[in-house]
Order: structure tokens, then C-alpha cells, then sequence
């Protein structure tokens, strides 16, 4: 027995590389990477190579740039890439009308031409900075394609026609090469992408049922419930791309974006529940009545089922159980919180089903918007104008005979570290993996391309340092080194059919590729540099004056909105606080979470006074509460506690008996977190 034992032992991977020295073991995504990830360098590398040899054979004048689309559009998902894809070519053909008419605008003032383009990427900077995802990259991308269309042409402005044809043909060439490599390599893209997406959802609604679970029983950390929304957010984000793989048609990423929101209002009420139980007013009364509530959900929802009917099928016959619970009326305003919060399990989960079960003619349409951080993108704007007014400025200087391929390069990385949160922190990796690749291209330009005499011998020289490349993109440490290296690689060898480089040409190329980053880097640090403690002032102000505007009734904000917008600040702020202390951050995230919790009994609040089904004497009651919320005094002179008892008095029909216990519920839960105790708590 001791043998086979010790065998296994031996030859068991992970105990293998917990034998290795720690740099080694760094580098096991580069010896030993996943299947996936191997796929996905080599078929990139593969794709940006045949684009090159494609371009080489067009005899186009540039074809350098085709690779570098390639490694652009090039996702971990068909649904990623598609969506860039479709986003750059736009943004190509826009970049190419923009860059035509600066050229035609201002033929013989190269003052005035550069002001207008400097205007003109620093309106796409800021524009980039209010959109989401890759429509952002679409728009920054308009910006630096002009940029690099326009000075390509300042010495032949009579060919700058000419010159936005090649580059759009060498943008299309590359989407279409890496498109045609990912359909081989991926076929039957909607099958698989349905299933990945069913995962993901009950993976989310496992992790979110635990924190759930943990927050009704107290043991969980603010850091915890920051984790869950981030991955919540990130998921919603990624839904989009899903659906461009799914069946052209169907709603599943609708019902999988309200499902998503379903579990942040779920966390969002969970919250609030687990302060009402931990502290604040008669916190030991709610927590006696709440024992049994909190025993038969935390066992649903630690249960860990992995079909959404079979555990619909429990949430139904729970609140059958509650509803007949003579426990339910000595407590009303308690009972009727936790018989939302299994409404709202049953809700996602129904989602979740629509999710995977599409039907057609499915009209139903879920769309979050996020916030706009109008200020910052101000900031961003005026920062890409002033970059590229001070490129300009220092070609005109110095007369450098790279001034144009280092503007174009500038504006080139400010379109792509514009979209980042913090171009700051993004940029560093950036110059870094600039440098390597500026190594590996000196040793191909110098001594690798010299020698190559047929295209054969082409494909073996670049495939080693991009399939490498590609490994590098798919580990999350090596990612931001990998994002310069693979599309600059083949720009700065400059591979010819009728020459090469030769090394002064080199030189000058990788010198003005290099300045052009650290300028950029400098730029952002001196030029309205991103603070995360003004940017933490400024939501904080924000989410406060939104959360007493949602009082009023002309505020038409829904819960998913509301949450969804809470929360992606929220969760940008912590992907961005590494140099916050630990405390100022933790005490900003309880005051975040407190307002979201808020802010969603105000909307229910709201929502009932609009609606006017209530009694004359309870929608009175009402109006002076969100009148006087609107006023931030809601919580004055025991406000709350008289609105309280004039709408637990007040007589109603029994077809509005729910709706006064949702009302009497959603002031209860304000009033404990308005409390003195429940405010400190959060602002310690």
C-alpha cells in the first residue's frame, strides 16, 4: 500500500510545484497553461500572422497594423470579440471621415490643425469616459484613428484619401483573419454559450444566497459582501456579450440582467434585515421573532441546489408555511421584510428559468444604465487635449523627424489606457510590457528578419514571442505587460516585401513608441491626475443627493436602477483603494450599503403613495414622510414613529391589508437605519 501511495504523491501536480523555487512557479502559465489558454494564443497567434502574410501579399504599404487589430478584437469569449470587432470597425470609419476633413479643414495651418485635433480626441476621451464597455473603446478609437490618419498624411495631404483606405482595409483584414480562426476553433459558439451563462447564473445565485445567509445570521464582513457585489457587476457587464453568441432574437440576456438585479436588491434587503436583527431599536424583540424566519431561509438558501425549479418549488411551499405561521401577526412588520426578501428568491429564480428556457415572441426588455461620472470625464477630455497639444508642441521644438509616429503613438496609447478606471496604475504595466517588446523587437529587426528569405520561415520566427505573448494575456499578473507587448510587436519590426528596417529606422521607431508612454504616464499624473479620495467626496455626495431626491414624486428611478448604480460606484471605488486606508475604505462601504438599503425602501415608499390605493388618513401620512425626506429631516423629533402609528391605526380595506404591511415594513426598516446607533456604525 505504501508504494502506490507515495507514487501518486510524487507525481501529483500540485505537490510537484509547491517543490519548485517561487520565481519558477510564477512562470507555470508560460510551462504549464490551461488547454484553453493554450488554444487561445495559438489561434490568435496564428490569425494576427495570417493577416501579416495577407497584407504582405495585397502589397499593402502598412502591413504592420493588420496584426495589431487582431490582437486588439481578440477575447476569451466570441461574444467579447464580436462586440469589439463591430465596435472598432465603426469607430475606423468614423476615425477615417474625422481625420479627412482636419486635413481638408486646415491644409497650410498645422497651429491650427493640431488645436483642432487635439479638441477633437479629447472629445472622444470624454465622450469614451461616459459610455460602458466597448462602446467606450469605439469612441476613443475614433479619436486615435484620426490621429494616426492625419499625421500619416501632413507631408501628403493630397493622398490622405488613400492613406484612410489602407488603414481601414488593414483594420477589416484583421477582424475578419481573427474572426475566421475563432469560428474554426469555436464551432457551435450558442450551445456552449447557453450553458456557460446557465453556470455563471447559478454560480451567482449560490455565492449570493451564502452571503445572504450569512448576513441574517451576523457573521459576515463588509469586505465579504464588497467581493460579492464586484462580482455581481462584473457579471452584468459580461452579459451582453452572451447574448451576441446566443440565438439572434431571444430575451435570455434580459431575464439574465433582472435575474442579476434581482440579487443585488436581495443583498440590498438582506443588509438591512441583518441591522435591524444586530442592533438599533427593540434589536432583541425583532431577533426572537425572527428566529424561525431565519432558520427555515438560511436552510433554503444554503441548501446549494443547482435546479432553479426544484428550488422555486421550495420557496412556494415555504411561504404556504409562512403565511399559515400564527407568528406571522405579532409581528407584522418584521414578518412582511422577510416574506420579501423569499419573494425575491422566487423572483430570481423565475428569472433564472426564462434565462434558460427563451420562448418566442418574448417581449420582455431589461436594460441598467450606469452613472455617468460627468466630472471625470471633463478631466479625461481636457487631459487627452492638453497630451496631444504638448506632442505637438515638443515636434515643433525639436523638429524630431519621428515627431509624427510618436503624436500618433501618443494618441494610439491614450485611446487605449483612456478607458481604463485608473489610467494611472494601468499605465506602468503598460511601459513595461512596452519595454519587452521593444527587447524582442531588436532581436528580430537585427538579426531574425535579416535572415528570412520566404514567408515559411516568417510564420516560425513570429509565432515562439506571440504565442507567448498570448499565454501572457491570459494570466492575470502577466495581462498588462501582454496588452503592449502583442500589439506593438509586429508595428515596431515593421515586416516589408520589398525591404526591413534597417537599425537606425528601428531605433528611432521603438524610441519615439517608448517616449510616447512615458509621456502619456506623465500626463496623467500631472495633468488633473485621478484622485480616489476626491473621487470617494464626490460619490458620497452624489449617492446622498440622489437618495433624497428618490422621495420625490416626479423621481421615476426604479430599485434595479438604483442598485445597479450604487453598487458599480461602489465597486470602482474598491477596485481602485489599494493606497486608502483600510478603515476610511470599510466605514465608506457601510455608509454605500446603508444608502442602497435606503434607497430601496424609499422607492417601495413612493411607489405606494403614486399608486393611491391606501386610505385619505395613511397617504397622508405618507406624503409627510417623503416630504420631509426630501428635506433630510426624516428622521427628526420622532418623525417616523408618529407617521408609524398613524398608518398602523389607520382602518383599510382588507384587499390593502399587504400593501400597509409593505408600507409599516419599509418605515420600520428606515427608521432603524436612521437611528442614532445604526448611523454611527456606519460612519465609524
Amino acid at each position: 500500500m505504501v508504494g502506490p501511495v507515495m507514487t501518486a504523491r510524487a507525481h501529483d501536480p500540485d505537490t510537484f510545484s509547491a517543490l519548485l523555487p517561487p520565481f519558477v512557479r510564477k512562470l507555470s502559465w508560460l510551462y504549464a497553461p490551461s488547454l484553453a489558454d493554450f488554444a487561445f494564443a495559438l489561434r490568435t497567434a496564428f490569425a494576427a500572422i495570417m493577416s501579416l502574410l495577407i497584407a504582405m501579399w495585397m502589397e499593402l504599404d502598412s502591413p504592420q497594423w493588420a496584426p495589431l487589430t487582431v490582437w486588439v478584437v481578440a477575447q476569451s469569449s466570441r461574444g467579447e470579440s464580436l462586440a469589439k470587432a463591430r465596435w472598432r470597425v465603426a469607430g475606423t470609419l468614423l476615425g477615417s471621415v474625422a481625420a479627412m476633413t482636419l486635413i481638408a479643414a486646415f491644409p497650410q495651418a498645422s497651429g491650427l490643425f493640431f488645436c483642432a485635433l487635439a479638441l477633437w480626441i479629447g472629445l472622444c476621451c470624454a465622450g469614451a469616459t461616459l459610455l460602458d464597455n466597448y462602446r467606450a473603446y469605439g469612441l476613443v478609437l475614433t479619436g486615435f484613428t484620426s490621429a494616426i490618419i492625419a499625421t500619416g498624411a501632413i507631408l501628403e495631404p493630397d493622398h490622405v484619401f488613400d492613406i484612410s483606405v489602407a488603414r481601414t482595409s488593414y483594420i477589416v483584414l484583421g477582424v475578419v483573419c481573427e474572426a475566421t480562426l475563432a469560428i474554426l476553433f469555436m464551432p457551435s459558439v450558442a450551445p456552449h454559450a447557453r450553458q456557460a451563462l446557465h453556470a455563471r447564473l447559478m454560480g451567482a445565485f449560490g455565492n449570493t444566497a451564502q452571503t445572504v445567509a450569512d448576513l441574517l445570521e451576523g457573521k459576515i464582513a463588509p469586505a465579504v459582501m464588497g467581493t460579492t457585489l464586484g462580482e455581481l457587476v462584473a457579471f452584468n457587464s459580461q452579459v451582453e456579450f452572451s447574448e451576441l453568441e446566443l440565438e439572434p432574437g431571444s430575451r435570455t440576456g434580459d431575464h439574465a440582467r433582472a435575474a442579476l438585479a434581482g440579487l443585488l436588491a436581495l443583498l440590498a434587503r438582506a443588509r438591512g434585515v441583518s441591522l435591524l436583527l444586530s442592533g438599533g431599536v427593540h434589536a432583541a424583540g425583532a431577533r426572537d421573532a425572527a428566529q424561525g424566519y431565519v432558520r427555515d431561509l438560511c436552510a433554503l438558501l444554503r441548501d446549494g441546489g443547482t435546479d432553479p425549479a426544484d428550488m422555486a418549488g421550495r420557496v412556494t411551499r415555504l411561504q404556504a408555511t409562512w403565511r399559515g405561521r400564527q407568528a406571522t401577526q405579532a409581528h407584522p412588520a418584521l414578518a412582511a421584510l422577510f416574506v420579501e426578501l423569499l419573494a425575491g428568491v422566487g423572483h430570481v429564480l423565475s428569472e433564472i428559468r426564462a434565462s434558460d428556457n427563451p420562448v418566442r415572441h418574448d417581449r420582455f426588455r431589461f436594460r441598467v444604465t450606469s452613472r455617468r461620472h460627468a466630472i471625470e470625464a471633463l478631466e479625461n477630455g481636457v487631459r487627452a487635449c492638453c497630451a496631444i497639444l504638448g506632442a505637438w508642441l515638443v515636434w515643433e521644438v525639436t523638429a524630431w523627424r519621428q515627431g509624427a509616429a510618436f503624436i500618433s503613438f501618443l494618441a494610439l496609447v491614450y485611446g487605449l489606457l483612456a478607458t481604463r478606471e485608473n489610467p494611472v496604475i494601468a499605465g506602468t504595466p503598460f511601459f513595461k510590457g512596452g519595454l519587452y517588446c521593444a527587447a524582442v523587437g531588436t532581436v528580430l529587426a537585427f538579426w531574425v528578419i535579416p535572415a528570412i528569405t520566404a514567408p515559411e520561415m516568417l510564420v516560425f520566427a513570429l509565432l515562439v514571442p506571440m504565442t507567448i505573448g498570448g499565454l501572457a494575456a491570459r494570466n492575470a499578473a502577466t495581462a498588462g505587460y501582454a496588452f503592449s507587448f502583442n500589439m506593438f510587436l509586429p508595428v515596431l519590426i515593421g515586416p516589408m516585401n520589398q525591404g526591413r528596417y534597417d537599425e537606425v529606422a528601428f531605433l528611432n521607431g521603438t524610441l519615439a513608441f517608448l517616449c510616447s508612454i512615458l509621456f502619456a504616464i506623465l500626463t496623467y499624473r500631472m495633468v488633473v491626475p485621478f484622485s480616489i479620495d476626491s473621487h470617494m467626496r464626490r460619490t458620497a455626495a452624489w449617492t446622498a443627493r440622489r437618495l433624497r431626491g428618490l422621495g420625490a414624486g416626479r423621481n421615476h428611478t426604479t430599485p434595479h436602477q438604483w442598485l445597479a448604480a450604487c453598487a458599480g460606484s461602489l465597486v470602482r471605488i474598491l477596485r481602485n483603494s489599494a493606497t486608502v486606508p483600510a478603515d476610511m475604505v470599510e466605514r465608506y462601504m457601510r455608509a454605500e450599503l446603508r444608502a442602497m438599503t435606503l434607497g430601496l425602501s424609499v422607492i417601495a415608499l413612493r411607489d405606494v403613495a403614486r399608486r393611491n390605493d391606501l386610505p385619505p388618513a395613511t397617504q397622508q401620512a405618507m406624503a409627510l414622510f417623503l416630504r420631509r425626506w426630501q428635506q433630510g429631516r426624516a428622521g427628526e423629533h420622532g418623525t417616523l414613529r408618529m407617521i408609524e402609528g398613524r398608518v398602523a391605526h389607520a382602518p383599510v380595506a382588507p384587499q390593502a391589508e399587504q400593501e400597509r404591511q409593505v408600507v409599516l415594513s419599509c418605515l420600520y426598516l428606515v427608521r432603524t437605519l436612521l437611528s442614532p446607533g445604526e448611523k454611527e456604525a456606519s460612519s465609524e
